[in-house]
């Protein structure tokens, strides 16, 4: 009799969290401008069409950091809950933490003590007008991280129900694994740059004996340790201001042209949008990148929504890969 078979999730974030979707909304634009100008109810509007549009399209992860808009972000969703009070469980809710900006204290700085990590999961609940997180991200490397104080910090918040995982973002394989010695839990993302246009994570491993993928060393091993450990790699950036899906800038280099072009050969061949080819070629990796949509626009969500759809060939894979280098590999 045959072994039974285990189901291999879509994404391996679904091994924690069952209903997290292949793609991500990021909620960086949502909230108004970036300034002291108080949240409209236009703004929350605006958040609640990009939230239905993202539902209807089953993305049901949505991309928050207590610095979006200066947490207004945050906020425009806290006034969408109490529009639609049970629309909190028709989906999944990750924040981000650890940015902190100039202040009387310091300059720009990275902040993972103890202290400001439970403080921080605290406002941006309030400004949520939620309970929990589903995941609770840890936004920057901080150089003077102690691991044993994360964890410490970690086991309050969890131990008082305000978030059910935790994650990193920008981080490194040794600094993840520096960081998960000291936790009795396994960390279950890692937000990343990565797309067409920001390649460093690929290149690191192409270009391993390559004298022009020397300084792209520094991501040895980071796919390796997410696939490894079963961690979500999630790619922000992943649509690369739209430089390969229309939105180039008329001085683009010819290898985002060139690129952009073939983009659009492959959206006719696989019948879907110019968006969807540009992240189903990320999706196509074997770490199963789940890429992270920053657009608030419905109609451009309803488009990167069909990334999903498209099974790029290995060749179609390489062949937008050597046009967006600019050359071909070594």
């Amino acid at each position: 009799m045959p072994a039974a078979t285990i189901p291999i999730p879509a994404v391996p974030l679904q091994r924690f969290l069952p209903q997290a979707s292949p793609l991500v909304l990021g909620c960086m634009g949502l909230g108004g401008g970036w300034d002291a100008r108080p949240l409209s109810e236009s703004d929350v509007d605006k958040a609640q069409a990009a939230t239905e549009a993202a539902l209807a399209a089953g993305i049901t992860l949505f991309d928050h950091a207590n610095i979006y808009t200066l947490g207004k972000a945050e906020e425009s969703f806290g006034r969408l809950f109490q529009r639609q009070p049970s629309l909190r469980q028709s989906l999944l809710l990750q924040s981000k933490c650890g940015i902190r900006f100039a202040d009387a204290q310091g300059p720009k700085r990275y902040d993972l003590s103890a202290q400001h990590i439970v403080e921080s999961v605290d406002a941006i609940l309030g400004r949520l007008e939620t309970d929990y997180l589903d995941v609770l991200i840890l936004h920057r490397p901080d150089p003077l991280m102690q691991p044993a104080e994360v964890a410490q910090a970690w086991q309050q918040i969890k131990a008082a129900g305000k978030a059910r995982f935790l994650g990193v973002s920008n981080m490194h394989a040794a600094q993840m694994g520096w960081l998960q010695q000291a936790l009795d839990e396994p960390l279950v993302v890692n937000q990343l740059e990565m797309s067409l246009l920001k390649r460093d994570w690929l290149e690191a491993a192409t270009g391993f004996n390559d004298p022009q993928g020397a300084s792209y060393l520094a991501w040895d091993g980071t796919l390796e340790y997410a696939q490894q450990h079963g961690l979500q790699l999630q790619a922000w950036g992943a649509l690369a201001r739209g430089w390969f899906s229309g939105a180039a800038p008329v001085d683009a280099p010819p290898a985002v042209r060139r690129a952009a072009e073939y983009v659009q050969q492959l959206a006719q061949v696989h019948g879907v949008a110019a968006e969807a080819v540009v992240l189903a070629w990320l999706m196509r990796h074997p770490a199963r990148i789940q890429p992270v949509v920053g657009t608030t626009d419905p109609q451009r969500i309803r488009a990167c929504a069909q990334a999903t759809q498209v099974a790029l060939s290995r060749g179609e894979w390489y062949q937008l890969y050597e046009a967006a280098r600019g050359r071909e590999l070594p």
